[in-house]
């Protein structure tokens, strides 16, 4: 994610493809890596929206790197209420809460990394200069996942907002341009609600997503 254009995919399949079908019904993990990894695209595409900068408009603050770091993109940081944020880059996605910490979810793995610091000391240029993550221990593991839990209805209500703000035809010709026939797709229609099911099945086992699930 980036404020740069980035190379359009010309959409050459339908919304009914079956790399859709194939997404939904792929291992829990997978499905959950693809996923995120959409939604940082359209990220970065509601960036450059035509139309103007999303993300800004909706309240993120965006972070130019300084001079030393011009070869990274910006970073952009949403503050929410009751002293919580989300940090957006491509990369991956940070949410802070005050009183529990943060989590990390990186782009390609989607495993929950924690944190007690809920807000990072320096913005993630690059890897470089995230704070040292790993999975939860034993009693970190249930402010883990309610960061996870939290984070994810985040984006869920993001997705229903875009729609409800800009139309679901915007996220349709958003999405036209990631859907190159190749890699898993979850269409427009069927966005927000995946979002909310992962919800349920990291709910339903949240050890699975640390990589040692529990028989």
């Amino acid at each position: 994610m980036s404020d740069h254009a980035e190379p359009i995919v010309p959409d050459t399949t339908n919304h009914d493809s079956t790399a859709s079908r194939q997404s939904m019904s792929s291992e829990p993990l997978q499905h959950a890596v693809s996923l995120l990894s959409q939604q940082v695209w359209c990220w970065g595409q509601d960036i450059l929206r035509p139309e103007g900068n999303w993300l800004l408009e909706i309240g993120f603050d965006r972070l130019r790197p300084p001079s030393n770091r011009k070869n990274c993109s910006s970073v952009y940081v949403l503050e929410l209420p009751h002293g919580r944020r989300v940090v957006l880059r491509g990369f991956g996605v940070f949410y802070g809460d005050e009183t529990r910490g943060g989590v990390f979810l990186r782009r390609f793995e989607f495993q929950p990394c924690y944190t007690d610091q809920p807000k990072l000391d320096c913005p993630p240029w690059s890897d470089e200069d995230m704070p040292s993550l790993s999975p939860p221990n034993d009693s970190q593991r249930n402010l883990c996942a309610s960061l996870t839990l939290d984070l994810i209805d985040w984006i869920r209500s993001y997705e229903v907002n875009i729609v409800e703000q800009l139309g679901i035809e915007y996220r349709r010709q958003t999405l036209a341009k990631w859907n190159n026939g190749e890699r898993p797709f979850t269409p427009a229609e069927k966005f927000a609600s995946a979002w909310r099911g992962l919800s349920f099945q990291i709910a339903a086992n949240f050890d699975s997503y640390l990589g040692h699930a529990k028989s």
